[in-house]
């Protein structure tokens, strides 16, 4: 099968380089000179122009959350109809509103680190994590042989609405992030609990490293949910503040230990 990655940062990279041991014929698309001389070791049908997907298959868009849209807008003068094309954005309902001329399959790959572009990509990425698909106007048969590639990253697939979807990550992503940042930034200027600092804080913050301009997006793209995220938030803390602690915290206790593996691997 001929399939098509446009853009090779951390998510289109790791994609990539997992896709390269297989037996597919792998086409990439990146602006990036030094990640397409990169890029070229993987496979040879590496270029610069999307026209060069105009056989492809299936193609994926790993764009920056921004540029998702326009790079959907692109490939209509570029694949033919029975193209299945897949975003990688991780919010899907402002992607899903436009028609396509091709099979369109809005998808989120529930991956990542806090490093960005191709040499913080690798092929085990998505290995145990959750891949979201929010189809539209794609056949079982379509959704069928995308479920078989996504499958071979070792991810699983879970079949989701757009609007429940970023209602979801909300809450289990977008807020976490602007979490990790606000406490960061209200320790910041006490130097003695910087310098105290240890695991609690560094695994709090971790994801306030995380890359600006996917930060920016993920504001920006749902921002509505995110504030209705917060403001579940403040509720659960006036709640917690309101209970008996024990009580309360040996259920929260529980039913977290309960979603995770000593692996760390959610089982939920």
């Amino acid at each position: 099968m001929k399939i098509g990655i446009v853009s090779l940062g951390l998510i289109g990279g790791s994609l990539f380089k997992c896709l390269a041991r297989t037996n597919h014929e792998l086409y990439a698309v990146t602006t990036n000179k030094e990640t397409f001389e990169k890029a070229r070791k993987y496979s040879s049908f590496v270029s610069t122009e999307l026209s060069s997907l105009k056989d492809c298959e299936i193609v994926f868009v790993a764009s920056p959350i921004n540029k998702t849209v326009e790079m959907l807008d692109a490939l209509e003068n570029v694949v033919n109809k029975d193209c299945i094309v897949l975003d990688c954005a991780s919010v899907k309902e402002f992607v899903m509103k436009k028609e396509r001329p091709y099979k369109f399959i809005g998808s989120h790959p529930m991956a990542g680190t806090q490093f960005s572009g191709f040499d913080a990509a690798f092929k085990e990425l998505f290995e145990g994590a959750k891949w979201v698909l929010t189809p539209k106007n794609a056949t079982e048969d379509d959704i069928n042989k995308v479920e078989k590639i996504i499958k071979s990253t070792g991810a699983e697939i879970i079949i989701a609405d757009p609007k429940e979807h970023d209602h979801a990550v909300a809450l289990i992503s977008h807020m976490p992030l602007l979490i990790s940042q606000s406490l960061f930034n209200a320790a910041k200027d006490n130097k003695l609990a910087l310098k105290l600092a240890s695991s609690g804080f560094r695994d709090m913050t971790r994801l306030a490293t995380s890359n600006l301009e996917m930060a920016a997006d993920m504001r920006k793209y749902n921002d509505k949910n995110i504030a209705k995220a917060l403001d579940m938030l403040a509720s659960s803390i006036n709640e917690l503040k309101n209970t008996k602690v024990p009580e309360v915290f040996a259920d929260i206790k529980n039913m977290r230990s309960s979603m995770y593996s000593s692996e760390g691997k959610n089982i939920f």
